[in-house]
């Protein structure tokens, strides 16, 4: 683990000299982080400040722009092309970001970065057209995938075999929570004005401040050795297949929600209630189905979270736009499809070699955004075609081929036993590689212990059966 009291400038600058009898070490006593980085809780935290207020801005601008680009008179197709290149943008930022971390260090990617997608913030409002709005989008993804990337590595720098589980489950209920935080922000002024532009483009600046004085530059996590898409498929066609599907649901899902919304009337407090409820289920709904999943067969459960977010998604489709009923089926749909993805790299990394499970988790990653990018072209063309109720068909649709999937597996292809399962880590529906690459330096479970508590059930999933 790097040593996060060493500071950016270099020990030549003059600026200090080492004190050995400093109570920091090797640190010089004028240099340094102003928030005192021998303190790995503190650094941590701090870390978690700048990535909250991050996610607040970026959950309101996600909302924002869907229920403007509806007020502004966009198409229901141009309106699927503006949501669409935040995530083209999350695809080709996380890479980017990867490479830039090697040349200029964590903190100058973080402050270019939050620094442009604030920027990116305010255009919305001196350029109104689907066109410039895209771009926009695409920059805003762009930005924020390169600053999952920083904060990912700082907390894959800062954990322990100890410490790794609990700040990677608290960076996931913090990512998701304060996304969700963010929709809730559109309260705070009227939508159709300047004002919430103003406030996402300074949250995202404020990140810069506790993230900025949490911890020193330290260098990346290494490049995953690299396996092909077919390789993986080979091995475990599940997780490819459910990570390409449930990319196309939470693309829709939070791509398109707050068209939706905005499209049957909904006002600016009912479109934060109903985007911010599956968000909610989602951070509550991890731990519940992680805890399954080391008792009992993965696929299983990814068959029954699949089934359960098609009748959710089929359940909205009746109730009134609105009511409670409509704002607990977005909370169940949250709790099921957000677990998917952890589900399909905990399922995957169970039938891998450790040396490859950081090629696999990046294959997973990139069919995971592919999906992404269009599950809102998906929503849009439902919503463009059969009227604005059709959002949740592509709920239905996504939703019920993984299910399908599943159950198909499950009944033409026979199993064997799991070599050496692997933990079920929560993690965001949109974890990078390096967020990935610290879950899996966690031990393994014990094969004897997860097939004593399982009574041999996973002995029913295997590279046959997967």
């Amino acid at each position: 683990m790097a040593d996060l009291d060493v500071p950016d400038r270099p020990l030549e600058s003059g600026l200090g000299e080492l004190n050995p009898e400093s109570p920091t070490g090797n640190r010089p006593d004028v240099l340094g982080p102003l928030i005192p980085a021998g303190h790995p809780a503190v650094a941590a935290w701090a870390l978690f400040a700048g990535l909250a207020l991050m996610m607040l801005g970026n959950g309101l601008q996600s909302s924002l722009v869907g229920i403007r680009s509806q007020t502004e008179g966009f198409s229901s197709l141009s309106i699927g092309a503006v949501m669409t290149g935040y995530f083209l943008g999350i695809f080709v930022g996380s890479k980017a970001a990867t490479r830039a971390l090697t040349s200029v260090g964590h903190i100058r990617v973080f402050a270019a970065l939050a620094s442009m997608a604030s920027a990116a913030a305010l255009v919305y409002l001196v350029a109104v057209h689907p066109v410039s709005w895209a771009l926009m989008r695409f920059a805003t993804g762009f930005c924020m995938a390169g600053l999952y990337v920083v904060a990912e590595s700082w907390i894959n720098d800062m954990a322990t075999n100890e410490n790794r589980g609990r700040l990677l489950a608290i960076y996931m209920v913090i990512s998701m929570g304060g996304f969700a935080g963010g929709q809730f922000l559109l309260n705070v002024a009227d939508p159709a004005g300047f004002e919430l532009f103003i406030i996402a483009s300074v949250l995202i600046s404020l990140s810069l401040v506790p993230t900025s004085l949490s911890a020193s530059s330290a260098p990346p996590s290494a490049a995953p050795e690299p396996m092909s898409l077919r390789d993986l498929a080979d091995i475990v066609p599940t997780g490819i297949v459910v990570a390409l599907l449930v990319g196309m649901a939470n693309g829709a899902l939070i791509g398109m929600g707050a068209v939706y919304a905005t499209q049957v009337g909904l006002n600016a407090a009912q479109v934060s209630i109903f985007m911010g409820a599956p968000m909610i289920g989602g951070v509550i709904g991890q731990f519940p189905v992680g805890a399954m999943s080391d008792r009992i067969s993965r696929r299983i459960i990814i068959f029954a979270l699949g089934l359960a977010a098609t009748a959710a998604a089929l359940g909205l489709m009746i109730v009134p736009p609105g009511s409670f009923a409509s704002y607990g089926l977005m909370f169940t749909i949250g709790a099921f499809t957000f677990p998917l993805y952890s589900m399909a790299i905990a399922f995957t990394n169970d039938w891998l070699r450790p040396e490859q499970m950081l090629g696999a988790s990046s294959a997973l990653v990139t069919t995971n955004a592919v999906g992404s990018m269009t599950g809102p072209f998906l929503a849009t063309g439902l919503i463009a075609f059969f009227g604005p109720n059709q959002y949740f068909m592509s709920l239905v649709i996504t939703h019920g081929a993984i299910a399908a999937f599943l159950l198909y597996r499950m009944v033409s292809q026979s199993g064997r036993p799991i070599p050496a399962p692997t933990n079920f880590l929560p993690l965001p529906g949109r974890a990078t590689i390096v967020v990935i690459a610290a879950a899996l330096r966690r031990p393994r479970i014990p094969l004897s212990r997860r097939n004593r508590r399982s009574n041999g059930t996973f002995n029913t999933d295997g590279p046959l059966d997967s």
